[in-house]
Formats: C-alpha cells, sequence, structure tokens
C-alpha cells in the first residue's frame, strides 16, 4: 500500500490540515472501501488547483450540482494513483493537457463536506470527501472545454477574485484562500 505512504508522509501546512490528515487515517482503517463510493460515508477523491504560469489565475469550471465555480476532481473510483485520477479529470472536466505538476508531493490534505443532491435522478446522501490535492500549472492559450454532464463552464479566474465566484460556498474560500497562501 505505497499510497498509504504519501498521506502518512505529507507534511501538513496549519492545524486544519493536521487533523484532517488524522481524520483521512482513520476513516482508510475504518471503511472497507475508501477509494470507491460504495464507501457511503466518506471516500478518497483527487483534485488539482490549477494556476496559469503568472500565478494570477486559477482554472475553474461552473459547477453543474452545486451551481458555482469550483476547481477539478473527482471520485478515485478504485484507483490508488492520486494524481493520475486528479489529472485525468482535470483534461475530462476542461480539455486542458499541457499541464506541469507543481512539486512530486501532494499539495494539500483536506476533508470536505458533500450535501445531500441530486446526481444522474438518484439520492446522493451528505458524506465526506478526504480530498488529496496537487498544484498545476496550465497553459492558458489551451483549448478549453465544457463537459456537458459535470460543468456549464470552463474559464481562467483572476486569482483574486475567487470569491466573487464562489459566493455561496464559504467554505470553499476558506480552502482556496488556504491554496493561495501555501503557493507563496
Amino acid at each position: 500500500m505505497e499510497w498509504i505512504n504519501l498521506i502518512k508522509d505529507y507534511k501538513v501546512f496549519n492545524e486544519q490540515e493536521s487533523k484532517d490528515k488524522e481524520i483521512i487515517l482513520k476513516c482508510i482503517d475504518m471503511f472497507d472501501d475508501v477509494f470507491t463510493r460504495k464507501s457511503e460515508i466518506a471516500h478518497l477523491t483527487s483534485s488539482t488547483f490549477v494556476v496559469n504560469k503568472s500565478r494570477d489565475k486559477v482554472l475553474m469550471v461552473h459547477h453543474n450540482i452545486y451551481n458555482t465555480w469550483s476547481w477539478m476532481g473527482g471520485h478515485n473510483d478504485g484507483d490508488e494513483d492520486f494524481l493520475n485520477v486528479a489529472i485525468k479529470e482535470l483534461e475530462e472536466e476542461t480539455g486542458v493537457c499541457d499541464i506541469k505538476v507543481i512539486g512530486d508531493k501532494i499539495f494539500s490534505l483536506d476533508v470536505l463536506d458533500v450535501k445531500s443532491h441530486m446526481k444522474r435522478g438518484k439520492y446522493v446522501a451528505p458524506h465526506l470527501h478526504l480530498s488529496i490535492a496537487y498544484l498545476v500549472e496550465a497553459n492558458e492559450e489551451n483549448e478549453l472545454r465544457v463537459k456537458e454532464d459535470e460543468n456549464s463552464g470552463v474559464m481562467w479566474i483572476p486569482i483574486n477574485e475567487i470569491n466573487n465566484y464562489v459566493k455561496n460556498e464559504p467554505h470553499m474560500q476558506k480552502l482556496y484562500a488556504k491554496f493561495i497562501e501555501k503557493m507563496n
């Protein structure tokens, strides 16, 4: 289980990450299948926070379910390669493929609460995403593409204006603020 060492060896940035790392490791011990959605209480997800080369813009998608601008990511669905899942989700959701992963380690560990919602006509109960995130640089000249079953827009947003695009998700504003702080 090499993947578990990526989490165990992660150097926390602040108290929130310290507690979230502890919770992620407990969930991995408690639940049989955290790599798939069969674990309905908590499961692993992989994401990317994507910035341009000058670090003054962030690439975001307009998420259909939550009706807000968001970073890219998704469920691991059995794949233990966090980075592979994160990059696959980025490419699927935006069309961007000219990327550079910043650093060779996990960028952020976070426990994110997911509110109940409907997906493809089925009710999804509230649960936790045990988020493994990477910092990625992408070329702004990449052609952007909407993935209609998941998002209704893809665009580069000035990094200092993120809060204007995620007004209805203060918990995500805090997360993005932490990412920006960690980049500096």
